[in-house]
């Protein structure tokens, strides 16, 4: 069974997938739901501080090195069109976007890509984790209930 804990775990650290895959995974494994939406939180916050911290100096110090260079520049431009269109949405509200762009579970719009938004758009450190961890929260409840067929007893 830990075995299985730490997988849910560590697939939701992975950008892109984060708790929205690793939630359904965990369901698919017939773990407990509540220590399952737990350990995915945990998983998918783990990196947030990192991300805030890092990775928009990573990603600018990258975009002209060889290697590196294309995936630099892409997860620059899909942070900063994410961060557009924050802002453009959201105005002062950008705390509210944030929280609903984390939180609505579509692809591209987990913690990861959020963090990095925020950074580029300048929020501070306690807004971003605090806005990305009610969308997480937010988005691991749509995951769960998804995962436990809820919806389909709620539309049929």
């Amino acid at each position: 069974m830990l075995k299985n804990y730490l997988w849910i775990f560590f697939i939701s650290m992975i950008p892109l997938i984060e708790l929205r895959g690793a939630i359904p995974v965990s369901q698919a494994m017939q773990l407990p739901v509540i220590q399952s939406y737990l350990i995915c939180i945990v998983g998918n916050m783990i990196p947030v501080p990192f991300i805030f911290m890092f990775a928009r100096r990573f990603l600018e110090w990258g975009q002209d090195k060889r290697f590196i260079s294309g995936i630099c520049t892409f997860f620059l431009q899909k942070g900063g069109k994410a961060g557009e269109k924050l802002q453009a949405k959201a105005g002062q509200g950008v705390f509210v976007a944030l929280l609903l762009f984390v939180g609505i579970p579509f692809p591209g719009t987990g913690a990861w890509t959020g963090t990095l938004a925020a950074s580029l758009l300048g929020m501070s450190f306690k807004q971003t984790v605090l806005a990305v961890i009610l969308g997480v929260l937010l988005a691991g409840c749509i995951m769960m209930a998804g995962s436990l067929g809820l919806f389909s007893a709620i539309f049929h």
